[in-house]
């Protein structure tokens, strides 16, 4: 089961942009999938600082450019920068950690602030 909200979300240009690329250990283990999942969401939903949430697959895209070889990409935007941190902190995000941190093989994460 994918997270996958279908409301409106307006990303304003000052808000704080969190990128994050997930390869699980054993991407075709449904269990896995499974729990990282539901942890997951019930971290981000727990969150009193997220704006914005969205998790995806990979695209079914070619170029030479891409990079599709993570399992999962969340992104998440925050009012700022200090709301980011105070996620960073926040207990359900250590909670998360915790309880997946065995089933992922790596995680790359970029942050970006609006210019426009």
């Amino acid at each position: 089961m994918i997270v996958h909200e279908a409301t409106a979300q307006k990303i304003d240009n000052n808000d704080f942009v969190h990128m994050v690329f997930i390869w699980l250990k054993n991407p075709d283990n449904q269990e896995d999938r499974a729990k990282f999942e539901a942890s997951l969401k019930k971290f981000i939903d727990s969150s009193k600082y997220v704006k914005t949430k969205y998790l995806g697959l990979p695209a079914a895209t070619d170029r030479p450019v891409i990079d599709n070889t993570y399992t999962y990409c969340m992104i998440l935007t925050f009012a700022s920068k200090e709301e980011q941190d105070k996620y960073q902190a926040e207990e359900v995000h250590k909670t998360f950690i915790k309880e997946s941190e065995h089933l992922w093989e790596k995680v790359l994460v970029y942050d970006s602030e609006g210019i426009w």
